[in-house]
């Protein structure tokens, strides 16, 4: 799991919640030319039916060069990670028991992907 220094320590979701990441990635100067042109996209599978959860362009978020700098540096340390958001829910968000997501390079024609399932826990009081 990625820690998240500086988190809101009273949004208890993201608390419970890992940070599943994949295995593979991309260094930032083969795609940074392109940044704006990358997608990224996801599908939950909600009672029973896989469906197209989340879909955009990297171009309508912050540039990782902006977040550096409202983050107060020009990089991150050695084996740290930025979470630079994401893009609406289609439809809103709702509960899955499963969950795919992908980043697609359109301009050199591959994918990252990853999927995992869900485990809910039970609500104790």
């Amino acid at each position: 799991m990625v820690k998240t220094p500086g988190a809101n320590r009273n949004n208890r979701e993201k608390q419970l919640c890992g940070k599943p990441v994949g295995r593979e990635l991309w260094r930032y100067a083969d795609v940074a030319g392109h940044w704006d042109k990358l997608v990224i996209r996801s599908w939950a599978t909600i009672d029973g039916k896989r469906v197209l959860y989340q879909q955009g362009a990297l171009g309508i978020m912050r540039r990782p060069e902006e977040l550096l700098e409202l983050y107060g540096s020009t990089r991150l340390a050695p084996g740290a990670a930025m979470f630079c958001g994401t893009v609406g829910a289609i439809g809103g968000i709702r509960p899955a028991a499963r969950f795919e997501m992908e980043l697609e390079d359109p301009v050199l024609r591959r994918r990252l992907a990853h999927a995992y399932e869900i485990v809910t826990l039970p609500v104790i009081a």
